[in-house]
């Protein structure tokens, strides 16, 4: 079978490394973003599917937008059975999506978390099951009819880059899965009265009061390494646990003082913190840094 892909980040990557595996799927064009400056010196950088697909002598396409009609009439001329999406950053316009079956792996249990950061709302919500949705795509975000969902438990100490991990191992099984077995499969529609939506993770979503333990915690698992928490007055908590759900403390105060690390109140539940980044400083563990600012039980590290 022909198949056009359409993907950016490291989770597309893998997918598009498995199907170019597959004896009986042959990928005849990627499309992925724009190369773009990283770093502090701005070096011009390749999406990793694009450096995939170079390396297997696989046609790139980079459009800026892909809605333009010149890149709609180019992509319309390359024959193929199906369009798989991962991640890939731009919307499809109608005239892609008649064009083959467009198969979209969306990284959580549709209808939920339709949007942009789905793996960082499961963990925001303390979830403990999740998925990746193959879906037909439509002109909707994420509201095609469903092909098939694989599930996975979720740790309650799980992070987010280990998740990521887990998640995309299921979609790479499961695109091959989809596109092997397409005629078994009986779409189903959605059921919009259940969507929920997550939107992209800026900087300031890393912010964090220290009011309830454990809503903490899971900012803690969903945004490390990035954008990572931080308190008001910009201490990064760099490495934590969750220490206890349910007991009323005052909110930042010191509660003890141990050989590693330390226990800080929060109004419901209180952490274990290990290591803390001050402002423009390096990151080191929570002792020498409350020993710097001489700070002792009792005291706040907000």
């Amino acid at each position: 079978m022909n198949v056009i892909f359409m993907g950016t980040p490291d989770y597309a990557q893998k997918i598009l490394e498995r199907l170019v595996n597959t004896d009986d799927i042959n990928i005849v064009a990627v499309y992925t973003q724009p190369d773009k400056p990283v770093g502090r010196k701005k070096v011009l950088t390749p999406p990793l599917v694009k450096v995939t697909a170079e390396l297997n002598a696989i046609e790139v396409y980079q459009p800026n937008r892909l809605r333009d009609e010149d890149t709609v009439a180019e992509l319309l001329k390359i024959e193929c059975d199906y369009i798989v999406v991962a991640a890939y950053g731009q919307i499809l316009p109608k005239a892609i999506l008649d064009h083959a079956p467009c198969i979209n792996l969306h990284a959580s249990i549709l209808p939920e978390f339709r949007g942009a950061s789905p793996i960082q709302q499961i963990l925001l919500e303390g979830k403990t099951q999740t998925g990746v949705t193959a879906m037909l795509m439509d002109v909707g975000l994420d509201t095609g009819d469903i092909i098939k969902i694989d599930t996975i438990e979720v740790d309650k100490d799980e992070m987010v880059e280990t998740l990521f991990n887990r998640l995309t191992e299921v979609a790479v099984n499961l695109t091959v899965d989809v596109l092997q077995n397409f005629s078994s499969f009986k779409p189903v529609s959605q059921d919009d009265g259940l969507s929920t939506h997550c939107s992209k993770i800026t900087k300031a979503d890393g912010e964090v009061e220290l009011s309830n333990a454990i809503e903490v915690y899971n900012k803690y698992r969903a945004f490390t390494p990035w954008p990572g928490i931080y308190l008001q007055n910009g201490l990064k908590l760099k490495k934590i646990m969750l220490e206890e759900q349910t007991g009323s403390n005052k909110e930042g105060e010191i509660l003890a003082v141990d050989s590693d690390s330390i226990v800080v109140g929060c109004t419901l539940g209180s952490l274990r913190i290990y290591s803390v980044q001050a402002p423009s400083k390096k990151e080191v563990d929570v002792l020498s840094y409350i020993n710097g600012k001489r700070l002792g039980l009792e005291d706040s590290l907000s």
